[in-house]
């Protein structure tokens, strides 16, 4: 019989659906994540995951089970989410409850949620680029940064916000993250706070073509398929930030190696899978230098599922 889960990786400017049918993705749906609040989300949630039942010729009534990774706090047992800076209706510290409320949109089928780059982990660490290894890391760089470990062969949780990367800081007192702090990985690395600085520069009479790009495209975020098309054009500004957000993200993550002794390291996210491997060898070089024992690097990947990674790794989490 036909087991079949759908993944949902919920990010900040989309929701991808994928549905797995006997460990393999058969379907998959994406639509952009909405800014107006938790039901709206929920519903383009909803939406996903149905039109990618559908691409299998199945719908909710087949539906075994549901995972979903999700930016912020996640209280795996509860089913709630808290503390997401970067995505609208779960910016406070009030738990909200995603996981009842997807189940009532899928026809009251069973919900597991976790971090969304825990999640992405696991499906890579299982399925994917991650397979190989007990010991490693990945670091997705999005609107927002986040992380998620693997420690003796066991995704690793700690007490709810293992992995946050993203908020390890870097520079005390620098950039404003998405949180409201100063100096943190994100500050420098995510798409979100890179397009808020681009901004201000522009403000201070430096000159860019992002935003005309963006205009072009009809887009309202600076995403990262302009940011990469701006580089591909020259454009200085979009290379000083990119340089930042390799810098942040070598100091980060020679940090993270030199507390572990990891073997690998995966580099993702949207803005990681669009620069691709350049940019991933950009910030092996980074770290070299910044490591206690530069002769045993970790090995620095990309993901095998690229912007899949979430979901796949939600079918796997719905399916344990």
């Amino acid at each position: 019989m036909d087991v079949i889960t759908v993944g949902v990786d919920i990010g900040g400017t989309k929701i991808q659906a994928a549905a797995v049918r006997n460990g393999s993705v058969a379907g998959s749906h994406r639509v952009s994540t909405p800014q107006t609040g938790a039901n709206d989300l929920v519903a383009a949630v909803g939406d996903a995951i149905t039109k990618s039942l559908a691409e299998t010729g199945a719908d909710v009534e087949d539906l075994s089970a549901i995972g979903i990774g999700v930016p912020g706090a996640v209280d795996t047992a509860a089913g709630t989410v808290s503390n997401s800076p970067n995505l609208p209706g779960f910016q406070g510290a009030d738990p909200i409850p995603l996981a009842k409320m997807v189940s009532a949109v899928a026809g009251d089928v069973a919900v597991k949620l976790d971090n969304d780059v825990r999640v992405a982990i696991l499906g890579e660490w299982k399925r994917g680029a991650g397979r190989p290894y007990r010991n490693l890391l990945g670091v997705w760089v999005g609107t927002g940064v986040g992380g998620g470990l693997v420690l003796n062969g066991e995704l690793y949780g700690g007490t709810g916000a293992a992995g946050e990367i993203g908020h390890t800081n870097i520079k005390p007192g620098g950039r404003v993250c998405s949180d409201g702090r100063k100096g943190h990985l994100e500050a420098y690395a995510g798409r979100g706070r890179i397009e808020a600085e681009a901004r201000e520069r522009v403000k201070d009479g430096q000159k860019t073509i992002l935003f005309e790009l963006m205009e072009k495209k009809g887009r309202t975020r600076l995403s990262s398929g302009i940011i990469a098309t701006a580089l591909e054009r020259g454009d200085k500004l979009a290379e000083e930030l990119i340089d930042d957000a390799v810098w942040a993200l070598g100091v980060a993550c020679a940090s993270v190696q030199n507390l572990l002794a990891l073997e690998a390291i995966i580099i993702g996210g949207g803005l990681g899978d669009r620069l691709g491997e350049p940019f991933v060898d950009r910030v092996a070089r980074q770290m070299r230098p910044q490591l206690f024992v530069p002769e045993a690097p970790p090995v620095m990947l990309t993901p095998a599922f690229g912007d899949l990674s979430g979901a796949v790794g939600g079918a796997v989490l719905a399916e344990s």
